[in-house]
């Protein structure tokens, strides 16, 4: 198997260190969304105590040159901290920290895209937004060949490896099985995990978390999810298509509903909001994947259980539609509907704004509105 060098340093030796005291003092490391608005970075400090509140973690800065978010020539970047969680690799009371950056004027980098997500979810509040998204990944060889396939070949077809048990449907689930209590320990709303149809792809979902947390807890996971594979010397992809051919790609199907669709009756609600996303299909696709639908061109073929890029669509039931409402959501009247579009290496920020600004706000056309700062 092709596994980084990293991965086979003797874990026992390190061990040895990581059960040494730290006299009352603590580690946190400080975790954003770099430059490529894809790629996360982190860096660590010490304070003199554990905070017990985000308001207890002081600002830090970074070198965005390095980031692909400044020039060398004004290059410092400011690291806002927003949510904290408990540190599943230093253990207790160390901490993860997760960050907005801000440019050298405090105004927020191109790649902040909570910045604006903020705004919109304080405006959207009283409707009680609630998500949950599904991350899909596929597990690749530092050689960035499919984890667990022949290096000169392919495995069978699909059909097996869904949900699958054994060695030969299934590979990597030390990692998946790591990642999950990694989450659970950190205070991820993480909620589930299951083998995907592509053989080494996976997916976990986190949620249902309100607002703005979704975002939040999602980047998060995916963090926690990197630092894991990079335990085990594999990497995890959010490539949308990493295979070419008669395999499977890779989303981030969405979840959501608000208080009023949550309630009986509700199903009028959804369907409502479904018509509005249905005349603005050409702005989500922009928005759900980082490279204004290029990359989930190469998903959304019709095929594969997916939806075609120029089609909007929407049925009870339907993997084959834009938008799906689940069949007992269909008899019980009220519940949810799942947006099928955004690709796996999306912005929960951007795609969780979108449908915000879509369904409640009552935006229209390829243009948003700016908000001022409540």
């Amino acid at each position: 198997m092709s596994v980084s060098h990293s991965s086979r340093l003797n874990k026992l030796v390190r061990e040895q260190y990581m059960r040494l005291p730290q006299d009352g003092l603590v580690q946190v490391t400080y975790v954003w969304i770099d430059g490529s608005g894809e790629g996360l970075r982190c860096k660590s400090r010490t304070l003199d105590k554990e905070p017990k509140s985000i308001e207890d973690v002081p600002e830090w800065n970074f070198d965005g040159s390095s980031t692909a978010q400044a020039e060398g020539s004004n290059s410092d970047m400011f690291l806002v901290p927003i949510r904290m969680f408990r540190d599943p690799f230093c253990l207790d009371p160390n901490k993860l920290v997760l960050c907005e950056v801000l440019k050298y004027n405090r105004k927020p980098a191109e790649t902040n895209l909570r910045h604006t997500c903020k705004k919109v979810m304080d405006l959207v509040k009283d409707s009680h937004p609630w998500f949950g998204m599904e991350q899909e990944y596929t597990l690749l060889g530092i050689n960035s060949h499919p984890y667990g396939w022949p290096d000169n070949g392919f495995p069978g077809p699909q059909g097996p490896y869904y949900c699958g048990v054994g060695a030969d449907k299934v590979y990597g689930r030390d990692i998946v099985e790591s990642h999950y209590k990694a989450c659970l320990y950190a205070g991820v709303k993480i909620c589930g995990t299951n083998a995907e149809v592509m053989p080494s792809q996976w997916e976990f979902q986190v949620g249902p978390c309100e607002g703005i947390e979704m975002g939040d807890h999602l980047w998060m996971a995916r963090f926690i999810l990197h630092r894991v594979c990079e335990d085990f010397g594999v990497v995890a992809t959010l490539d949308p298509k990493p295979m070419t051919g008669n395999w499977n790609g890779a989303g981030c199907h969405t979840n959501y509903s608000t208080e009023e669709m949550r309630r009986e009756g509700g199903l009028k609600h959804i369907e409502a909001a479904i018509e509005k996303l249905s005349k603005r299909h050409d702005y989500h696709i922009c928005v759900y994947d980082p490279r204004g639908g290029r990359d989930n061109s190469r998903r959304l073929t019709g095929h594969h259980e997916t939806s075609n890029i120029f089609e909007f669509s929407a049925g009870v039931a339907n993997r084959g539609a834009s938008i799906r409402i689940p069949r007992q959501v269909g008899q019980d009247g009220y519940g949810y509907f799942e947006d099928r579009r955004p690709a796996a290496n999306c912005d929960p920020y951007a795609v969780t704004e979108a449908i915000m600004r879509t369904t409640v706000l009552n935006e229209t056309g390829v243009e948003t509105k700016d908000y001022a700062d409540h």
